[in-house]
């Protein structure tokens, strides 16, 4: 690695970095950095910059991102029927979406990497107890006593074996047959007696189903129906994680964080002067922003001039998170001045993070009404200002947890303690996310 490239990736250091944990012990966090630094990378530069090329057809109106998984995986997550099935439940809204709105679908797992999340008091109290606030599994763990709650550097190197498992995990399931559109009909056969949601997906598996037919007798079978590309990112929290998977690619000499393909920059931590733009500035990933209610238009056009100076198509991507009672006078403005910039984004929406609230149970939760309100003043800002909304990014789990309330089954908040497993933010489960998916469809075809 290069001095003058090492420098740029360390001038972070010289900045404010929020949300960072309180490590015990310095000399401890640089032993486990260095030994980061000698793994191998998760990801490859090629592979970034085929999402990036990706990106930039979203940018230009010509695929949708559906981006999702977890809100805070777990090292205990990291085995084969998880994975398979928050990996389903993703190949299932990504097929709803490609057959039903007829629009290339860019598939980004929120996988592989998502063990650490902010948190807006850095203690947690319990009666006379103060321990420090759990922050993911990849610094502490969610028990609340002080041995689990010790911000530990050794689960940084947990979290990259973890991640490891999990991407590999990933290719085998959409490179080994698992993804072939041919087995729309097995990804529900355990799903489709008992959900709503389930038997209207089957009943589009049995329309494509018989597109495929037709295309196998007119002699056309694409390599792409037997395989999907998958992509995994995470938000870049923890800066000494980051860095230490970064390299200096061999073919162009530009550093890449191997962690993940696409990483993004979250609401608090999004500083014009801050670390962790400055970090995300150097690397050549895709990145994305998470811009929340109060971000105004020139807020919006500082953070592209910053992180995309060259205007490089695919590199930037705004992810918004309004709240469904905002979207519609906050997204505006922000859409407005940037198409007006003429800088190449992607315009996706978090309809989940502005919409939780608790419930007199005491548990976090959100309304899928809101989620698909907040989705649906996305769709209608983006129409009336003639630009394209190019994706969504959700919260989701394969399993059939009881996190967020409504949907086809009726959830209701009295049902939330029935399954609740959650190590951070409530998720939709699988027949929310199908529903979801199939009002985006409807949606989407409106918008174009």
């Amino acid at each position: 690695m290069s001095t003058s490239a090492t420098g740029d990736l360390d001038a972070w250091r010289e900045l404010p970095a929020l949300q960072q944990p309180d490590w015990d012990d310095p000399d401890e966090l640089r032993a486990v950095a260095a030994e980061l630094a000698a793994q191998p990378p998760l990801v490859f530069a090629g592979e970034c910059d085929q999402l990036k090329a990706q990106l930039a057809d979203v940018a230009r109106g010509e695929a949708f991102v559906l981006q999702g998984g977890d809100c805070a995986e777990t090292f205990t997550g990291a085995n084969a029927d998880a994975v398979k099935n928050k990996l389903k439940t993703l190949l299932q809204m990504a097929v709803v979406l490609t057959y039903a709105a007829s629009v290339p679908v860019v598939k980004i797992g929120r996988m592989a990497g998502q063990y650490a999340k902010p948190r807006s008091k850095p203690v947690e109290v319990r009666g006379d107890l103060e321990l420090p606030a759990y922050r993911g599994d990849a610094v502490n763990g969610l028990d609340f006593d002080a041995e689990s709650r010790r911000n530990d550097p050794h689960r940084l190197l947990k979290a990259y074996h973890c991640s490891a498992v999990t991407l590999n995990l990933c290719r085998a399931f959409t490179k080994g047959g698992y993804a072939d559109l041919r087995q729309v009909h097995a990804w529900n056969q355990d799903f489709v007696a008992h959900s709503k949601a389930g038997r209207r997906y089957e009943r589009l598996a049995g329309e494509i189903d018989r597109a495929l037919t037709f295309m196998k007798a007119c002699g056309v079978s694409p390599d792409e129906f037997h395989g999907v590309e998958f992509y995994s990112s995470h938000e870049a929290l923890l800066l000494e994680y980051e860095r230490a998977l970064t390299r200096i690619d061999s073919l162009s000499g530009l550093p890449y964080d191997v962690s993940a393909h696409f990483l993004w920059i979250g609401e608090r931590t999004r500083q014009l002067d801050g670390a962790h733009v400055e970090f995300l500035r150097h690397i050549r990933n895709p990145i994305g922003v998470k811009l929340g209610p109060g971000t105004s238009a020139d807020d919006a056009l500082a953070l592209m001039k910053r992180l995309n100076p060259e205007e490089e198509p695919g590199r930037l991507t705004f992810v918004t998170r309004m709240g469904a009672g905002k979207i519609r006078e906050a997204l505006p403005p922000l859409i407005e001045k940037v198409h007006q910039s003429g800088a190449p984004v992607a315009w996706v929406c978090d309809p989940m993070h502005g919409n939780t609230f608790e419930a007199p149970s005491g548990h976090k939760t959100r309304r899928l009404d809101d989620v698909l309100d907040e989705v649906a003043g996305f769709f209608e800002v983006h129409r009336a200002l003639g630009t394209h909304p190019g994706g969504i990014h959700i919260e989701f789990t394969g399993d059939d947890v009881t996190e967020c309330v409504g949907g086809a089954e009726g959830l209701a908040e009295g049902d939330l303690h029935q399954r609740y497993e959650t190590a951070c933010d409530p998720r939709l489960n699988r027949g929310q996310s199908l529903d979801l998916a199939f009002l985006v469809a409807e949606l989407y075809r409106k918008s174009v």
